[in-house]
């Protein structure tokens, strides 16, 4: 078998190596346009998953690698004077130089041909004359590029300019320094790699860059200016360069991975930003799959379409986590009010690879400060510290999200509504919002959608909240009140969603007369009169949410529905007054808040639930969504309940988990006002770890309490805490500890035979 690699970096010299190592009658040829000892950066830092991995698939490699580590467990913050440090992390790393060096010998010993200084071939020659062609040749890989038809990559520039950097002393632990300039937040990334030397990477956003003048300057003059900005972090001492120049992140994102017999490795396959340290990790990760899957599958074509089905999923995991690290320093302005421990906490559990359960283990003093500083009261969780909205108190932070049950009969919610919201009311949740309750029969979604547009359906839910005030004493029941707008008139979701009935269909009004999808109903643009008529009818359904004893009420200006249909420019084309502009736009959901506010009893609150992106082109973006959020905060809502898309069909989300968080945490911060986080958040350590940072107040899960009605009193019982925050109804008191599953205390073997 002939292999041709294109590029020497560490991913390609280690596939090299591996494949070598395990047949060694393969031809192998590497091709590495640099000298041998010409590279970019500094350092390396190594997880110790991926030293397993190594130490498993080449002892040789490991072992040279071990005897030149620097290892250390401390993460120091250092904001506005104040270093907070927290322990127990865990780090190793090693100069690029030495980590080439070892890959270099490793190749050589085993007959692998290295050719440095030395363009390689075009992809096509190389694919004609060889069995496989590893493409290890960078974020800028010009073999990506030479079948970008048949790889789709997307590239994404961020932000923020970085350059690369050392210092001739080791930082005792990793280091994020911030300094607040006259230009603006610039931030520096150290960690040791040897025991004279550190990697030193300074990042700033764009426009601060430009303002400080480094856009300008020289590479020497911009080094020497780092190096003031930061004396203190660098002891006075100078900064050097490896040929470092400024430059800006490039995500990329490849949907094939493989094309004939070529296969991406490492950045030219995908990247992941600096500041979770994943780069040269990934790219040695993908070689140690590769190389299995070349063991064990018959052919290349089956290896390469293994490994890429291995590596993706990994990979995007990864780069989910990436992608909010990168997001949350671009956006470090926001956070820079928060108390010292705070600020330091959200600066580690950004990526949301570190939680707040994970970082107690590695450092508990730390966390415990942390929690003291927020107000936590003695061994209490921060999702059971109380919240206030208003007149109303929430014991927790959890809300049940509001989720349609589309099992109601006339408008009326019947016994399968009593059950299911009382059922997860008595499950400890400090706030239990019903489904979109509609104010008319035209705005219902489906036949099956609840109402409050007539007296027997105000009944019906006054029948709920006295079941929840009587038996769930301490849970607040929350009303969800919208308009189903050009999404009406559907299916029940487990029948088809958003899909038209196919019979008994009523006529639908919206904002502009354009239809959900192609098959969808077209709807009427509503009138200067009707626009009136549906502001009085959510003011009566309001009143009667009043009588029918909520707590609160939200306004439901999310998804699509009728007044997130005057919200973006997507499905709002009208040219009167109630289009056009953000504030046009904004002006009927704003006349129906107040008018909803102005019925609803002034001692308990209202909230409104937007989408914050449509996740579409043209549509709804998060600096949109915190200038409507604003605008309802003026008007007297008490906090935002931040969703996302299902505007419009075409939409494109980016899921994962708690991927609908940023844009809570960024109203909350630019906008000031209280938020709810929705999205994909399922543990009550990522409860937790979004509480205490400050990114969010209160957390909405909708399927979770689906699968387990007593979620928030589960999570109590896992993390052990009994107080007022998960108060147990008395029936079931003895339930609040976990059930034993089976004997764990067996006496173990004491020696293990074999041969036998």
């Amino acid at each position: 078998m002939r292999v041709a690699v294109i590029g020497g970096g560490p991913g390609g010299l280690y596939a090299a190596a591996l494949l070598k190592r395990l047949d060694p009658s393969r031809e192998i040829t590497v091709w590495e346009r640099n000298a041998p000892d010409e590279t970019f950066g500094f350092g390396v830092v190594l997880s110790d998953e991926t030293l397993g991995g190594i130490e498993h698939a080449d002892p040789v490699v490991y072992d040279a690698l071990q005897r030149h580590f620097v290892r250390w467990d401390d993460i120091d913050i250092v904001h506005r004077g104040a270093t907070h440090r927290s322990g127990g992390h865990g780090f190793a790393a090693l100069g690029r130089r030495r980590l080439l060096q070892i890959l270099h010998d490793r190749c050589r010993s085993l007959g692998v041909d290295l050719r440095f200084s030395t363009e390689a071939p075009h992809p096509d020659t190389l694919s004609a004359g060889y069995d496989l062609v590893i493409a290890a040749d960078g974020v800028h890989s010009t073999t990506r590029a030479a079948y970008a038809d048949a790889f789709r990559p997307r590239l994404t520039e961020h932000r923020c300019r970085y350059i690369w950097l050392a210092a001739d002393f080791p930082f005792d632990a990793f280091r994020f320094e911030i300094a607040e300039t006259e230009h603006g937040v610039m931030q520096l990334h150290g960690y040791p790699y040897a025991a004279d030397a550190s990697t030193v990477i300074v990042e700033m956003r764009e426009e601060v860059w430009k303002a400080a003048g480094f856009d300008d300057a020289t590479p020497r003059e911009s080094i020497e200016r780092c190096a003031k900005i930061f004396a203190d972090a660098l002891r006075g001492r100078p900064l050097h360069s490896n040929n470092s120049v400024w430059t800006t992140f490039r995500t990329v994102v490849n949907e094939h991975w493989s094309h004939a017999n070529v296969v991406l490795l490492g950045d030219a396959a995908h990247t992941a930003h600096f500041s979770i340290g994943s780069g040269t990790k990934l790219a040695v990760e993908d070689a140690l799959a590769l190389a299995a899957c070349l063991e064990e599958q018959p052919d290349t074509a089956r290896a390469s379409a293994a490994y890429e089905q291995e590596r993706k999923p990994v990979v995007a995991s990864t780069q989910r986590a990436a992608r909010a690290s990168l997001e949350w320093f671009e956006n470090l302005g926001l956070y820079l009010g928060q108390p010292p421990r705070q600020f330091a906490f959200n600066l580690l559990t950004r990526s949301r690879r570190v939680t707040h359960d994970n970082l107690r283990l590695r450092d508990a003093r730390f966390t415990e400060a942390v929690e003291r500083e927020f107000g936590c009261p003695p061994a209490t969780p921060p999702m059971f510290t109380p919240f206030r909205l208003r007149g109303l108190t929430l014991r927790n932070r959890v809300v049940v999200s509001p989720m349609d049950m589309y099992s109601a009969t006339d408008g009326v919610p019947g016994d399968f509504h009593l059950v299911h919201l009382g059922a997860r009311a008595l499950g400890g949740a400090g706030l239990v919002m019903t489904e979109m309750v509609c104010v008319s029969e035209e705005g219902r979604i489906t036949p099956g959608c609840t109402g409050l547009y007539t007296g027997r359906q105000a009944e019906g839910w006054r029948r709920v909240t006295d079941f929840v005030h009587t038996q769930a004493p301490g849970t607040a029941i929350g009303v969800q009140l919208g308009h189903a707008g050009r999404k009406g008139s559907t299916k029940p979701m487990w029948e088809g969603m958003d899909e038209p009935l196919p019979r008994g269909n009523w006529p639908l009004v919206a904002a502009s007369p354009l239809p959900y999808k192609p098959d969808s109903q077209t709807p009427r643009q509503l009138s200067r009169a009707q626009l009136t008529d549906i502001r009085e009818q959510f003011t009566a359904a309001a009143w009667r949410a009043a009588r029918a004893g909520f707590d609160l009420l939200e306004l439901h200006c999310a998804h699509g529905y009728l007044l997130s249909g005057f919200l973006s420019p997507l499905t709002n084309h009208r040219t009167d007054a109630y289009g056009g502009s953000p504030e046009r736009r904004l002006r009927f959901p704003l006349e129906v808040f107040d008018a909803v506010r102005a019925v609803w009893p002034a001692e308990r609150p209202m909230t409104v639930r937007i989408s914050a992106t449509d996740w579409a082109e043209g549509g709804t973006r998060a600096e949109d969504a915190v200038e409507t959020a604003r605008a309802f905060a003026a008007h007297g809502a008490d906090a935002i309940d931040v969703s996302t898309g299902q505007v419009v069909a075409e939409e494109r989300p980016e899921f994962g988990r708690s991927y609908q968080t940023p844009f809570a945490d960024r109203i909350r911060h630019e906008a000031g006002v209280p938020v709810i986080a929705v999205g994909a958040i399922s543990s009550w350590d990522d409860v937790n770890s979004l509480i205490l940072a400050g990114r969010t107040d209160l957390c909405a899960l909708g399927r979770p309490h689906l699968y387990d009605p007593h979620w928030t009193l589960h999570a109590a019982a896992e993390q052990g805490y009994d107080g007022p925050g998960a108060v147990w109804p008395a029936p079931y008191r003895a339930g609040s500890r976990r059930p034993q599953t089976g004997r764990t205390d067996a006496p173990k073997p004491r020696l293990s035979l074999t041969g036998f």
